[in-house]
């Protein structure tokens, strides 16, 4: 969540920024009023506990003198029930400023292109040229179904629609791109991390899940063991790793790669994405974590988002950088960077990671900290996070990108150690 404090001493400016997300951020005007009322409440109920205080000792003077002390204990009894409504109203005001916040979205950087949706995003970097056919391509989901390698229907007869039943060669396509993944990532300096696949409920609002995304996650709530969430992302259970910890800032950046299954409501969405691999209620994902100093967050970004493209060059996919603009960046992030493969089948590019600098926003919520030395105060680490690659979507990019008129599918060099052969005929 945003500083309370910067957003005091730079209202307009706060929320003239965040307008550029494409929303209306006027009704952060209401948290000078809620302080004031706040700081009132407060002064009212130390003033109230003051007297209180004195009052008691009045009643053990009188009663070593013998005197009657019913008026001054009534007086108390009062005061502490007039104090009880204070501490009331007060904690009404916490949890209404509570939730402001949560609902705030980080402020975009400035160096955002500004502008209300995607169509203002800025193509920063391109690799590669996509491949020129000389025969009839097919997409990977018509691929799939034409081996019998993905089978959507029966998945949607097991879990229902949106789910794929990955057989043979194309499974272990699949475990083969994430083991990739995860070695290349590994050799390059993370830390490899598998998480629990559910959290709880401070952990999915710490790294800012709740309350915006709740229509678009899957709740689980069981009555004997807890209140859990399935997460969309490897993002939530790393992130929330060192959750209420201070930590050495000398080991400062860390970071992880996790691989996991990621599950997505998905509210809303339709259209030609909902075929295939592109956009699945459950995918496979590789992801990438970074905890650092706060002048070193815009840096590792782009170390980041570098990492995430070392895939894509390894495998050969043509590929563009997009720096996302200020209404489509997303909601934790103050600057983004999508990668984007080409898929020949849609003729264009599409998503494959978001690599996210949340500076101090997920830090705030979860309270992570960090001392430079042991006397020196606490700071919030920066966040950071990015697909390394989305593993499905990577798939879905290798069978259209590396299909042959026969219709088998060339095996990337990088993979063929993992796959054991070259070529899925």
């Amino acid at each position: 969540m945003l500083d309370i404090k910067f957003i005091r001493e730079h209202l307009e400016e706060v929320i003239e920024r965040l307008n550029t997300r494409n929303g209306d951020y006027s009704y952060l005007r209401e948290i000078p009023n809620l302080d004031a009322k706040r700081k009132e409440l407060i002064q009212k109920s130390d003033g109230l506990k003051a007297e209180r205080n004195e009052k008691s000792k009045l009643v053990g003077q009188y009663k070593r003198e013998g005197k009657d002390a019913s008026q001054i204990m009534q007086a108390i009894t009062n005061s502490k029930e007039e104090i009880a409504k204070l501490d009331k109203e007060l904690a009404e005001i916490d949890e209404k400023i509570k939730q402001i916040l949560l609902a705030t979205p980080n402020l975009p950087d400035k160096s955002l292109p500004i502008g209300k949706d995607d169509t203002f995003n800025e193509v920063v970097f391109k690799w590669g040229e996509p491949r020129q056919f000389d025969f009839p391509i097919l997409s990977h989901w018509d691929l799939g179904a034409k081996k019998g390698y993905f089978d959507p229907e029966r998945a949607a007869k097991v879990a229902g629609p949106r789910f794929t039943f990955y057989k043979g060669p194309f499974a272990k396509l699949e475990r083969a791109v994430a083991n990739f993944m995860l070695d290349t990532h590994t050799k390059n300096g993370y830390t490899e991390i598998l998480p629990p696949y559910l959290v709880n409920t401070a952990s999915f609002t710490g790294t800012g899940q709740l309350p915006k995304f709740a229509n678009q996650a899957y709740h689980v709530d069981n009555q004997t063991e807890g209140d859990f969430w399935m997460i969309p992302t490897a993002e939530v259970p790393v992130t929330n790793y060192f959750r209420e910890e201070i930590l050495d800032g000398d080991i400062l950046p860390v970071r992880f790669t996790a691989y996991s299954s990621c599950f997505r409501a998905e509210a809303g969405a339709a259209g030609r994405d909902t075929h295939g691999l592109i956009r699945q209620h459950q995918f496979q994902k590789v992801e990438l974590v970074t905890f650092c100093k706060p002048e070193d967050s815009f840096k590792e970004l782009e170390h980041l988002t570098n990492e995430a493209e070392t895939i894509l060059q390894l495998l050969k996919l043509p590929y563009r950088k997009v720096v996302l603009s200020t209404g489509d960046v997303g909601f934790n992030a103050a600057k983004c960077y999508d990668l984007e493969v080409w898929l020949p089948s849609y003729n264009a590019y599409k998503e494959i990671s978001s690599c996210s600098n949340d500076t101090d926003y997920q830090a705030r919520r979860m309270s992570i900290r960090f001392k430079r030395s042991k006397t020196s105060p606490t700071e919030l680490v920066h966040t950071l996070n990015g697909s390394g690659l989305a593993v499905g979507r990577t798939v879905a990019a290798i069978i259209e990108n590396y299909q042959n008129a026969d219709g088998s599918i060339t095996i990337p060099d990088v993979l063929v150690p993992y796959m054991g052969c070259k070529v899925i005929e």
